[in-house]
């Protein structure tokens, strides 16, 4: 009870107490009916101050309940915006004028080769000499948007960067800060970094294939133009000759003829369109299959090719897909081989279903190992064109290896030969 509601009790009291002593019953009504007077006045007023008084705790509580609401809505806009800029891929970096950083995301740290540690309030020079984003930001900074400047960071591996840095205005600035507004000159800029180290690299293998891909058709049919091109002049007549030109046309066009075959191959390969069906097959009699196949090429090099493979062994593969890696890879290691050598075919079972292609050649450089399942790459390029090879065929065998959800590695010595081996997984 409040002290203002007490002291109205005790007067009412007081005026009943004077009520009932007054002699006459005149001057008891008279009485009477100024107290009830005021008593409605003063309830009247209590009411009026109670309404007053609830009206204005309701209108607290809105006060209350509005700034919890906008309290949270600023904080989640804050974790959002937290969210976006630690799940963004590019990096984002903000400078004053001053050149020092006020905003960044992991990626910028990652850009920059630096732990978690804050960038803010370090000065650009601090972080990169690149003197590309440098110049860039510093156009920003006088109201010059930059886009697409390429950017080479070389830490660990070599990365590219597309950079667009954008200047940054603020109307609610004052000061000096508002001067430069003015003045038409923004206070800070904003710089994304694209990464396109991996467009940058398809592009080129896009590039080199097509540079390979047309001296490879342009030797060959240099040889069949000018071959067609004697028999039309003089040697038809010449029987001997003759012969011996076609037999050289021939020889020409079906390397053309294998060369694209390969390249569409490869193509669908790559592109998914080569599906593979995983089943139980016996590797042995697999292995025979591709031995005798290619027993004319063995025999005319005098290489012994050896099936070492046990009986009953079962591999989970695509037969004709693995049928097709066993064949190139038993063909290089004839080819590529020492005369009067050998080949064997081995099988290891560990965590993978292992396979070799082992031979007694002259062994591959290991500076020549990482490149060798790249397109067109040849470790002997004279060498591999007098016998026939595409460049190809190592290339196919990574692919359909790797849709098995396997791989293919070499180890090589010099003087000792090579050792191919496709790993398969088991089947679960």
């Amino acid at each position: 009870m409040s002290k203002r509601n007490a002291i109205l009790i005790a007067a009412a009291a007081f005026l009943l107490a004077a009520l009932l002593l007054l002699p006459s019953f005149p001057a008891r009504a008279f009485a009477a009916a100024i107290t009830f007077v005021a008593a409605v006045i003063l309830a009247a007023k209590t009411l009026s101050t109670s309404r007053n008084d609830k009206k204005l705790s309701v209108d607290q509580t809105e006060l209350e309940t509005t700034d919890t609401q906008s309290s949270a809505e600023v904080f989640a806009l804050g974790r959002l915006f937290e969210a976006t800029m630690s799940g963004m891929r590019e990096g984002l970096l903000v400078v004053d004028r001053e050149m020092r950083v006020i905003a960044s995301n992991p990626a910028a740290h990652r850009l920059f080769n630096l732990s978690g540690a804050k960038l803010n309030s370090q000065r650009l020079t601090q972080l990169t000499r690149n003197p590309a984003i440098y110049s860039a930001f510093l156009d920003a900074l006088k109201g010059t948007e930059r886009s697409g400047v390429k950017v080479e960071i070389h830490g660990p591996e070599r990365l590219i960067f597309d950079l667009r840095v954008v200047p940054l205005s603020s109307n609610g600035m004052s000061g000096g800060s508002q001067r430069r507004i003015e003045a038409g000159l923004p206070h800070g800029a904003l710089g994304v970094f694209i990464d396109v180290t991996r467009i940058e690299r398809l592009e080129r293998v896009r590039q080199e294939f097509l540079s390979n891909i047309s001296h490879e058709l342009r030797t060959p049919l240099t040889s069949i133009l000018a071959f067609v091109e004697t028999l039309e002049t003089s040697a038809i007549e010449d029987q001997e000759s003759a012969k011996r030109f076609l037999a050289i046309i021939r020889k020409n066009a079906s390397r053309m003829d294998t060369l694209i075959s390969d390249i569409l191959e490869l193509s669908a390969i790559e592109s998914g369109n080569v599906k593979v069906r995983a089943e139980q097959v016996e590797l042995a009699p697999l292995v025979s299959e591709v031995i005798s196949a290619l027993a004319t090429q063995s025999a005319g090099r005098a290489i012994t090719v050896v099936n070492e493979v046990p009986p009953g062994t079962e591999v989970f593969a695509d037969a004709r897909r693995l049928e097709q890696m066993l064949t190139n890879l038993i063909d290089n290691a004839i080819k590529f081989n020492r005369e009067g050598g050998k080949v064997g075919v081995e099988f290891e079972r560990g965590a993978r279903d292992n396979i070799r292609i082992v031979d007694t050649g002259e062994g591959i450089p290991t500076q020549y190992l990482e490149r060798l399942f790249e397109r067109f790459y040849r470790v002997d390029r004279a060498r591999s064109r007098e016998i026939g090879g595409t460049g190809l065929g190592l290339a196919i065998v990574k692919h359909l290896a790797r849709a098995h959800g396997g791989e293919i590695s070499v180890t090589s010595e010099l003087g000792k030969g090579s050792t191919f081996t496709i790993e398969l997984p088991q089947h679960s």
